[in-house]
């Protein structure tokens, strides 16, 4: 995440000592019954925070917090959307209703959660300038999040708000489900290897998602491998991606792809299409391409791999059966 800029940092403390210090002032009176036993001590990298048993105005400072959150039954009062791949809320749907925006990530609007009143902040690995700024808002707590490590990342948010049964019970679930894809996708010779290619808008170089990713840490639980000219390429878990140029289009080959695209992507995606290498895919003239949307296929957490899973169903076990 991006740090907030110096101007903002500025901003907020004057909104908070100065202009809207009762917004502050009515913060502390609505909480004067309140003693220390109501709030317990967590540490995390960042330092240490005394968070409410039982939060009620919870703010999310990124889309996947957000989504963790609903998933255990915690609707957050506000969040913020990814730059580029759009709000994950109308995929959410009903779930998500009423949740109010507070920009994007890395540019919350800091007068509105001031004005929001909420009595704990959660987020997915800021800096140090933003906790600092945070905090003098709310109780707020920053967590880890690896892609390939979202079940973990899932469980930490459980823990810090009391909903570990939760957490268990719907990780169950996502791996019954698992399981069952699973077996119809080891019963096909012909489903073996899959890529997922990113496309921006704007022409920006589109991308594949290599093993360190997200979704791509989803399709190897149900039997699913990236291709193998995709794993000779060197990989960390800090770039879960490789940028694919017109000229390396057969990077993507396998025996299905999917595209994800963001919003306004489809001129980007049209012109890899256009391109003699692209039509010369095996993926492409098997007519094995789906279109699917970038915001709950690149990054997020048990509800972005259900619909993930979802995708799966309607486009591969359905068309080659």
């Amino acid at each position: 995440m991006k740090p907030i800029k110096i101007f903002l940092i500025a901003l907020v403390f004057i909104i908070i000592t100065g202009c809207n210090s009762y917004f502050i002032q009515k913060n502390k009176t609505l909480n004067s019954n309140s003693v220390i036993s109501d709030c317990r001590v967590i540490k995390h990298d960042l330092g240490e925070t005394c968070i409410p048993l039982n939060p009620q105005r919870i703010i999310a400072l990124d889309d996947i917090i957000m989504e963790t959150l609903l998933a255990l039954d915690l609707k957050p009062i506000a969040a913020t959307e990814a730059n580029l791949a759009g709000s994950k809320i109308p995929k959410l749907g009903e779930k998500a209703k009423g949740i109010e925006s507070l920009g994007k990530v890395g540019q919350a609007n800091l007068e509105k959660i001031v004005r929001l009143n909420p009595d704990l902040i959660l987020g997915f690995s800021f800096s140090t300038e933003e906790y600092q700024l945070f905090s003098q808002i709310a109780p707020t707590v920053t967590l880890n999040y690896v892609q390939a490590a979202w079940k973990e990342a899932l469980l930490s948010v459980a823990e810090l708000t009391g909903k570990v049964e939760k957490a268990q019970k719907i990780i169950g679930q996502y791996q019954q489900r698992v399981q069952v894809i699973r077996t119809v996708i080891n019963d096909s010779p012909l489903l073996k290897t899959v890529s997922i290619s990113r496309f921006y808008a704007g022409g920006i170089t589109a991308e594949f998602r290599n093993q360190f990713s997200f979704p791509i840490t989803i399709l190897t639980e149900i039997g699913l491998s990236i291709p193998e000219i995709q794993h000779r390429i060197m990989a960390t878990p800090d770039y879960p991606y490789v940028l694919v140029s017109l000229e390396t289009l057969d990077l993507l080959d396998a025996d299905v792809l999917f595209a994800a695209l963001d919003p306004e992507s489809e001129e980007t995606f049209q012109r890899y299409q256009n391109n003699p290498l692209w039509q010369n895919l095996n993926v492409v003239k098997n007519n094995q391409v789906y279109k699917v949307n970038s915001n709950y296929w690149i990054f997020g957490n048990i509800l972005s791999a259900n619909a993930i899973l979802d995708d799966i169903e309607k486009y591969i076990l359905v068309t080659n059966r």
